[in-house]
């Protein structure tokens, strides 16, 4: 193999495949990059056993070929030289980098040693969205997903597929988020409805890596996901397992609705947070004119403070309902819209965040029960 490569390229194909780069000590291999020429351009590909990402960089390719080496010597030789041009050659199982006052050589290993990376074999069908759609309603979601070894189909992220909807649905037990795609926002060529699980470390990088300005396909199988855009590849396991059935938690009626201002509602909680107990917990009550919410919390430590919040109330009273501030947080960060509707069931039952203007995304969080 011999290529002649932009140091900007090959430096944002290193940054893509860094993350999925191993540090497992019991197979040394999976610390290296493969490093090939596929139909007229330069793949760089890692993959740890669970996910595998492949690069597509542009070059000047030479002569073909394909090896295996270090990532670290190669990111650091390519961070901090200066020359714009690098050429790439392998002599002899080495690869050596050239630039005209530089030269360096890394010991490679054949490519056949390199970890088979999956592949998807039927491509006849997927789903095409936009990689700002998908990551954007990732994002929403994945942050009331947990990692958990005890229930690992909470380590996912739910892509519950019913032909004229994608549903994204993430839990952690203790709070839940759904957000709907519609099919206006999609292309498909699956003609039946399907659930698989995808691994939320697969979302994060997901989210991390792929541009916004592009078309993604996805792609399934029995075991697996390929998430594929112009010139990026992530596939990754499916987790196995039943999805719990969230949607009996979802309540069927709200007792108590509250209009309140998003941003002002954030502040409160920011502010207030700082007095949270152990539990990070804080309260909220209206009060009695119904006009009013009372955003509180108290620590024997630290002392105690309130804010009032603007509201607009339907429904029963609301008293000393408890949440974890993080939670809430999280929920009030993601929703869109100057007023956010904030549905509680008392201590005991469900409460729901969503956005006023839509209809595409609920978030649900447990109250905390009163000791």
């Amino acid at each position: 193999m011999k290529l002649i490569i932009l140091k900007t390229n090959l430096k944002e194909g290193l940054s893509v495949v860094e993350r999925i780069v191993s540090e497992n000590n019991s197979l040394p291999i999976l610390k290296n990059i493969l490093l090939k020429t596929v139909n007229g351009k330069i793949k760089i590909s890692s993959t740890n056993l669970e996910i595998g990402i492949s690069k597509f960089i542009f070059g000047k390719i030479i002569e073909e070929g394909g090896i295996t080496i270090p990532f670290i010597p190669l990111h650091n030789i390519i961070s901090n030289i200066n020359a714009e041009r690098v050429s790439i050659e392998t002599i002899s199982g080495n690869l050596v980098v050239k630039t005209d006052n530089y030269q360096a050589r890394i010991q490679g290993i054949n490519e056949e040693e390199f970890p088979i990376i999956p592949k998807i074999e039927d491509t006849s069908r997927c789903l095409e969205i936009s990689s700002a759609a998908l990551k954007d309603a990732l994002t929403s979601i994945m942050s009331a997903a947990q990692f958990s070894e005890i229930r690992p189909e909470l380590s996912g992220i739910l892509f519950d597929f019913q032909v004229t909807i994608l549903k994204l649905v993430a839990t952690d037990s203790f709070r839940l988020a759904e957000k709907t795609i519609f099919t206006n926002q999609f292309k498909t060529g699956f003609q039946n409805g399907f659930k698989v699980i995808v691994p939320l470390r697969t979302i994060q990088e997901v989210t991390r890596t792929f541009p916004k300005d592009q078309t993604m396909k996805l792609y399934f199988d029995q075991h697996q996901v390929l998430f594929a855009a112009e010139d990026e590849e992530l596939i990754s396991r499916l987790i196995n397992g039943q999805y719990p059935d969230y949607e009996q938690i979802i309540p069927k009626a709200i007792e108590t609705e509250l209009s309140v201002p998003r941003e002002t509602f954030i502040n409160a909680v920011r502010l207030v947070s700082s007095f949270s107990g152990k539990v990070n917990d804080i309260k909220l009550k209206v009060r009695d004119d119904g006009k009013t919410m009372e955003v509180f919390s108290s620590n024997q430590y630290l002392g105690e403070n309130n804010y009032l919040v603007p509201v607009k109330t339907k429904g029963g009273h609301v008293d000393n309902l408890s949440f974890n501030w993080r939670y809430l947080m999280d929920g009030l960060k993601i929703l869109s819209g100057e007023t956010i509707i904030f549905g509680v069931n008392g201590d005991s039952k469900p409460a729901v965040l969503k956005s006023q203007e839509d209809n595409s995304y609920f978030y649900i969080l447990m109250p905390i029960k009163a000791a």
